[in-house]
């Protein structure tokens, strides 16, 4: 009840009568009065004014259930949430809750995250109170070798959702870095079951430097927040279901392609690499060439000093800027 009332507050601009939300919520004054009173236990400012109503004059920066529920306007992204003060792992928590039949589009977050972890097994801090960590658990009607590609489109809801709503311009290290001002922002991890030709679910989990200050020495030259570009804390809660929103729209169009045809303009207009200088490190031997954005699979396209145009599949090498990370 208490996400209702929480978006019910967020819908007026003003006072919103007890007898509104009873009726709105199909139950009594009595239960209304005491939702209000736990809400303002743990930290929303409320006011209530005999004759007038409820207001919702400030919010406490948490993710729990009600905080971010209450803003979503998705359909299938997150509309079931579980939230945790202090977890090993959000990805971990999704995979056990995807085999004991969790439905697509369930959302997991973590206020604080003991055991988080980015690609090849790098570890991703995540204390409380400061960061945005969560796992995104989605059942795909895809084939097993198209998944990658979801990664880049979560990229992308991201950057926009950041770009949405603060003046800042997020852009996208191919495949799937957010950056602010060359400083990585967000890392994300995608984790498969799949069988030969049919996969079982992915789990997506996303970590996002939000309002932290200062990082390990290790990182401090290539990472950055959001409060440290905007000189300001940001809403946690507000970001998820922006994000969520973004990720919403273009999942659909990459769903019903099976490719990323439909959602490569938008991903191209935000990729830092397009059109610049980069250096490939491929196993087989590091090159230099013009990257062209990508294609409809995900491949950075980069032309060679030679004129040829190698497509560079994400699983298989990293691309760094010629000069330095993007």
């Amino acid at each position: 009840m208490k996400k209702e009332i929480l978006r019910a507050l967020r819908e007026t601009d003003g006072f919103v009568s007890g007898q509104e939300l009873c009726s709105r919520l199909g139950v009594s004054r009595t239960a209304v009065w005491k939702n209000i009173r736990s809400l303002q236990d743990e930290g929303y400012e409320i006011e209530a004014v005999t004759n007038r109503g409820y207001r919702l004059a400030g919010v406490p920066d948490i993710v729990a259930e009600e905080e971010v529920g209450s803003r979503l306007e998705t359909s299938r992204m997150g509309r079931q949430i579980r939230c945790f003060s202090r977890i090993d792992s959000t990805n971990q928590y999704a995979k056990k809750a995807a085999e004991d039949g969790a439905a697509d589009g369930m959302l997991v977050i973590a206020d604080e995250q003991t055991a988080g972890k980015g690609r090849r097994g790098r570890s991703w801090v995540t204390p409380p109170g400061e960061t945005i960590a969560f796992t995104l658990l989605l059942r795909p009607k895809l084939s097993p070798d198209r998944v990658s590609m979801v990664t880049l489109v979560m990229g992308l809801a991201v950057a926009k959702a950041v770009n949405t709503l603060y003046p800042l311009k997020a852009g996208i290290k191919w495949p799937n870095d957010v950056v602010i001002n060359g400083k990585k922002l967000c890392g994300i991890l995608t984790e498969m079951s799949a069988e030969v030709m049919h996969v079982n679910h992915i789990v997506i989990g996303v970590g996002i430097n939000a309002n932290m200050t200062s990082f390990p020495e290790e990182l401090s030259r290539i990472a950055t927040s959001l409060k440290l570009e905007l000189g300001r804390d940001v809403s946690r809660a507000e970001l998820i279901a922006q994000v969520m929103a973004e990720f919403e729209r273009l999942y659909e169009k990459f769903e019903e392609d099976g490719d990323l045809r439909a959602v490569s303009e938008e991903y191209n207009a935000l990729c830092l690499n397009a059109e610049s200088m980069v250096r490939v490190l491929d196993p087989n031997g590091e090159y230099t060439g013009t990257s062209h954005g990508i294609n409809a699979l995900g491949e950075l396209l980069v032309e060679t000093e030679s004129g040829q145009v190698r497509n560079v599949y994400a699983g298989e090498v990293s691309v760094r800027g010629v000069y330095g990370y993007v």
